[in-house]
């Protein structure tokens, strides 16, 4: 899963650095020693290292992940420093827009394949039929027979959308706005938390109003290619959304820390949704790249966010922050993210079943 996915994020710098005419002197898939490798006329050596947990694409003239030049290696043409500041912003900005335009390709592709789902008889969607035992819903006073129409304010068009707003937040208060006897009313809803587990035996805690909609038929719509991508970037904000959300939560603490997960995690899922089928998988994939974009897009120094940030920096200032500076924050935000890769494998490891999960 890991794999492909950051061969194809570093990919997107090293072709977007190749056609600004920088040069490359390693393209590595993992970290650490070389198992094997080649070079190629243009110098750039490929190879596939020993620590298989990401990758890298070293430019011609970079001494360190901060990017800075070797002050023992004169400057040469295709160096990465001598490239225009713009320059520099997109080949870093490359890698992350590969992972989203895989996401949007896979996307795309399930649209134009299976067609957007719409339902058969819109005046019967997100009509509630009846409600479960102890329903924070009926007992807010929503009724029989009210057709939600919007969750905190955002239309939502199909019982599955209102599911989905609901089921990220747990133990929260949410403003309902039901429609009945042709006016709308809002209703303040305090959800209900609820732990679900998958038939791989993996929990996690969602909200409840606990209600049930009446069923209603769903035909699926032949889309085009403009179409299909347009729904796919939206499926794609969607999920954005949902990961700044959780991760929200779980700083502020709404949500355990148990429900991080790293290359462990994504492994034992992997192989869980490859069970189910190459749909399932795909669709996985797509989830993880639109979490490499992100992930990498964050402003935390030695990540692709953090040389994006020196570099708004360096075009208000008009010029670099200083060696030093650039140093110590890459040195910080190095320590960081193997922090949090060393805190979430504790947590992959201690979820493991070996240790009672």
């Amino acid at each position: 899963m890991l794999g492909p996915l950051v061969v194809l994020h570093e990919l997107g710098h090293y072709l977007v650095g190749r056609w600004f005419g920088v040069g490359a002197e390693a393209f590595s898939v993992g970290f650490g020693k070389e198992i094997a490798g080649y070079t190629d006329k243009r110098g750039t050596r490929w190879k596939l290292s020993a620590l298989p947990l990401g990758g890298y694409v070293q430019f011609q003239g970079d001494m360190n992940p901060a990017s800075q030049p070797d002050p023992d290696q004169p400057a040469r043409e295709g160096d990465f420093q001598n490239a225009p500041l713009w320059q520099r912003a997109l080949i870093v900005a490359a890698g992350p827009v590969a992972n989203v335009i895989v996401a949007i390709a896979i996307f795309s592709a399930f649209f134009m394949i299976f067609g957007q789902p719409v339902t058969g008889n819109a005046e019967q969607e997100n009509v509630i039929a009846e409600f479960a035992e102890n329903s924070p819903a009926q007992e807010a006073g929503i009724e029989v027979g009210d057709r939600i129409v919007a969750i905190e304010g955002e239309e939502r068009a199909t019982f599955r959308e209102v599911q989905q707003a609901i089921w990220l937040y747990p133990n929260e208060e949410l403003d309902v706005t039901v429609e009945r006897d042709g006016s709308r009313i809002t209703i303040p809803v305090t959800t209900r938390a609820e732990e679900i587990t998958d038939q791989f035996g993996n929990a996690s805690v969602i909200g409840l109003i606990g209600v049930q909609g009446q069923p209603a038929e769903r035909v699926f719509e032949t889309v085009g290619p403009i179409a299909a991508i347009g729904l796919a970037w939206q499926q794609c904000v969607e999920t954005v959304d949902m990961m700044l959300v959780g991760i929200k939560q779980i700083i502020v603490g709404d949500r355990s820390v148990q429900e991080l997960g790293g290359p462990i995690t994504i492994a034992k899922v992997s192989g869980e949704q490859l069970s189910l089928g190459w749909l399932e998988f795909t669709s996985f994939a797509a989830l993880i790249s639109l979490n490499l974009a992100f992930i990498n897009l964050l402003p935390i120094p030695a990540l692709d966010g953090g040389h994006l940030a020196f570099y708004a920096v360096e075009a208000i200032r008009r010029k670099p922050a200083s060696p030093r500076s650039q140093e110590l924050a890459f040195r910080t935000g190095m320590a960081l993210v193997l922090a949090l890769m060393l805190f979430v494998t504790v947590i992959d490891i201690a979820k493991l079943p070996i240790f009672g999960s």
